[in-house]
């Protein structure tokens, strides 16, 4: 399994410095920060949310999840939901069911990051597919994803 081929061009033509992680499956992003041994809060997850036929790609720290009232607000819109899996699957070419990178600009998506991700140093997300992440400089993926930042994220409580 090799990071999505997309993704690794789009990285070494912008000379990121970034590095691949290999790890055993793990599904959630929970889960994958548990095994690469990351504080949650670094772990980038993808949540797609929908406002009638346009998706929105919305980045939170593992831990967090959509608030999807306080994502409306900040993108000025009304009626988010949550994308399903079978919505949205078509739209991410060559990335395994749930392990989509956060670079919507690849996908002619809009990214929301949560303010909370955007305060460290460096970010992990997954690499397209459930066995790999990509480690980098936030400062390098929010010059090339181009994100809008907001508050959007809401801490999960511990089951």
């Amino acid at each position: 399994m090799s990071i999505l081929k997309e993704l690794k061009e789009f990285l070494d033509t912008n000379r990121v410095p970034y590095e691949v992680r290999s790890h055993r499956p793990a599904f959630t992003a929970q889960e994958v920060a548990a095994v690469e041994h990351l504080p949650g809060r670094e772990m980038a997850k993808v949540v797609m949310v929908r406002d009638g036929a346009r998706y929105l790609m919305a980045v939170v720290p593992a831990p967090y999840q959509v608030g999807l009232e306080l994502l409306g607000k900040a993108a000025g819109t009304t009626g988010l939901r949550l994308a399903t899996e079978a919505e949205f699957a078509g739209l991410f070419p060559g990335c395994e069911p749930g392990a989509m990178p956060p670079f919507g600009n690849l996908y002619a998506l809009p990214v929301w990051v949560d303010a909370t991700l955007a305060q460290d140093d460096d970010i992990a997300f997954n690499a397209g597919n459930h066995q790999q992440t990509v480690h980098m400089h936030y400062a390098d993926f929010a010059r090339l994803a181009a994100p809008r930042v907001a508050a959007f994220g809401v801490r999960r409580e511990a089951t």
